[in-house]
């Protein structure tokens, strides 16, 4: 197989990224969630709990959109509220088991063909697959923080002229 052009690798990239946004969304409305619902109920779930600021901060979202965002995955029963056991005077966000396995439900089959298609890999092409992923999200998370300064920078009011 030749190697596909920049513009070919380009477009083959947006693609895989707009079929995983769009999985994203699908599996979100699924389940009956919006995207920044699912978007923050996939960070509680990987991180085992969250404190209400740190979900808003990996959320680009205020501390008032977040805490009616925990209430909403909360009401239907995604989260719960739990004191903080390293600090009882905290308290964290941690994800309800039962509605991790609905998640699963909506997520398993895209989870089975996606290991369909790193089976067809050696061990040796996984293990540079996954290094790429490893390196690949942090670089995206950067890339996002990039973009969220910028844009408060953009909606701060210019300094009034004297």
């Amino acid at each position: 197989m030749a190697e596909p052009t920049p513009a070919e690798q380009h477009l083959i990239f947006r693609q895989y990224l707009d079929a995983v946004g769009l999985h994203g969304m699908a599996g979100a409305e699924a389940v009956g969630l919006t995207a920044s619902e699912w978007y923050a109920l996939s960070q509680i779930a990987l991180e085992g709990t969250l404190t209400s600021g740190g979900l808003a901060a990996r959320t680009g979202l205020t501390t008032g959109a977040t805490t009616r965002l925990i209430d909403r995955l909360e009401r239907a029963g995604f989260v719960r509220r739990a004191a903080d056991p390293a600090d009882r005077r905290k308290v964290v966000i941690e994800p309800v088991t039962d509605s991790l396995d609905r998640v699963e439900d909506v997520v398993g089959p895209a989870r089975r063909r996606i290991a369909e298609v790193l089976a067809r890999y050696t061990p040796e092409e996984r293990a540079v697959l996954f290094d790429y992923f490893t390196h690949a999200a942090p670089a995206f998370r950067a890339a996002t923080e990039e973009l969220r300064e910028a844009a408060a920078h953009r909606r701060r009011p210019a300094p009034r002229a004297r």
